[in-house]
């Protein structure tokens, strides 16, 4: 079985850089044809795609997988009702805030070994994933606290107002929060992995927790296969058992020396205050992003929520979906940051940029794709998660709106992940600061007091999208990142 799943991996890794190759050739592009004419010396547009799509395919398959996991998660959820959607919708910005720590420590642990495995110190790569997880567990930790204990609170303060999403809400958090601590150990490893180019360990062990959560989701949501029947408790819990799962995966995968990156559990935890420093160096600009992102995601989600619990309902769906869009555009991020990373570390900005550069053109090609699938299926995909004819029929005209964005998010998503490989996390923090702080929930505000209800509030998602992929664009053009020490 594994030679077959390699051989197909090979195939449509061959067949897409053909495709590639096509598109390559065929350009009439003055400055596609003046790139080409500037790489280095035995260096072709093929093999950057094979580094690109190597290093992208597992995160690609990884994410979408994830992603795919979450949609089943809410269509199995919506069986329950409206307001379990809602329930859910409420939870989200809460978590995805006390997130943003770990998160934005690992863009700097991902920025800092992919930097030493361009220069070959494998040993400094080790002590910076020992530190970054260090810092991971400690934050999780006290973020997990925190967020069991005001759990209630905070979905009220997102907007809940009836008994049923304001109970499911508080529940399905706190539940969550029981598992806060192995999600971010989790993702620290995935980061530091990505960092070295090793993506595809990382789509296995979350694979399998996929699989596990998807299960339990059936057993655990309607009391099947021989599991109590704890509704959207069990969701929760079917999520957590999912994730504790990867953890227990991906510490096997670092402790088992086959891999560049070695957790030596002798070399112990202690505080390396230099590694620390490079680390938040990069990684608080990178949680001033985040934290930025999340309080505009939460005037935003408000916003929506006092437009009622249908609209709430039909609004988490078409942001559900929307999050399938994201994959594509992340997993060919990771390439760009690993990659770009790397290039920086081996003292060689040109290769840095020709590998931003082709990313961002097999960006395009999915996101052209997934725009089409999202404008003329929009009813039969919001069709899969409610059968309410108000959320279908307003979910589908958002998804055409999903559609339009798709080429300008693709890129943006890329370009970032670039410039955050390359250690320029300011710039982005900026960028989101003005974005998803003033202009979107700005917007969203103006839209919806006027009258034009969620569609409103989508044109303003619209708006910070579309000036957020321009002021990326600007940023990664002015070739700054190129020089960034870190």
């Amino acid at each position: 079985m594994k030679l077959e799943v390699k051989d197909v991996r090979q195939g449509l890794e061959k067949q897409v850089v053909m495709a590639l190759d096509l598109v390559e050739e065929g350009s009439q592009l003055s400055q596609q044809e003046q790139v080409s004419r500037q790489l280095p010396k035995g260096v072709t547009p093929k093999l950057l795609y094979k580094d690109i799509i190597r290093i992208a395919w597992p995160s690609l398959v990884e994410l979408t997988l994830t992603q795919l996991t979450s949609m089943v998660d809410m269509m199995m959820v919506g069986q329950l009702g409206a307001w379990a959607i809602a329930s859910v919708g409420f939870t989200m910005q809460p978590k995805f805030l006390m997130m943003t720590m770990f998160i934005a420590m690992n863009v700097g642990a991902t920025a800092l070994v992919a930097r030493y495995k361009g220069a070959g110190e494998q040993e400094k790569a080790n002590l910076i994933m020992r530190q970054a997880l260090l810092l991971s567990f400690v934050l999780s930790a006290v973020a997990s606290i925190i967020g069991y204990v005001f759990s209630e609170p905070m979905i009220r303060f997102m907007g809940a107002n009836e008994p049923a999403t304001i109970e499911g809400g508080t529940i399905y958090l706190q539940i969550q929060m029981v598992g806060f601590v192995f999600v971010a150990l989790t993702s620290t490893i995935t980061a530091v992995l990505r960092g070295v180019g090793n993506s595809r360990i990382a789509m296995i062990y979350n694979l399998v927790a996929n699989v596990v959560n998807v299960i339990l989701n059936y057993g655990l949501i309607y009391g099947r296969l021989g599991l109590p029947k704890l509704g959207l408790a069990g969701a929760s819990l079917a999520t957590i058992i999912g994730q504790f799962v990867a953890f227990l995966l991906a510490v096997y995968v670092i402790i088992d020396g086959k891999q560049y990156l070695h957790l030596r559990l002798k070399d112990g935890f202690k505080p390396h205050w230099q590694s620390l420093k490079s680390i938040f160096n990069i990684g608080v600009p990178a949680m001033i992003e985040q934290l930025v992102m999340r309080t505009g995601m939460i005037i935003y989600a408000r916003t929506v929520a006092s437009l009622g619990t249908v609209v709430m309902a039909t609004h988490q769906v078409a942001m559900n979906i929307q999050a399938m869009s994201f994959m594509s555009g992340q997993a060919f991020a990771v390439s760009a940051t690993s990659l770009v990373g790397q290039s920086l570390g081996k003292i060689r900005s040109d290769m840095a940029r020709f590998y931003a550069d082709h990313t961002r053109r097999i960006g395009a090609i999915v996101s052209y794709i997934l725009a089409i699938a999202f404008f003329f299926f929009g009813r039969q995909i919001v069709g899969l998660y409610s059968n309410d004819p108000a959320v279908i029929s307003q979910g589908a005209e958002i998804l055409k709106l999903v559609a339009f964005v798709q080429p300008f998010q693709s890129a943006q998503f890329i370009l970032a992940g670039a410039l955050r490989g390359a250690g320029d996390t300011r710039a982005t923090a900026i960028i989101t600061l003005l974005t998803v702080l003033f202009v979107r929930p700005g917007l969203a505000l103006y839209f919806v007091h006027i009258g034009l209800g969620l569609k409103g509030a989508w044109y303003a998602l619209v708006a910070d999208q579309l000036l957020r992929s321009l002021l990326v664009l600007m940023r990664y053009r002015s070739g700054k990142w190129q020089s960034i020490r870190v």
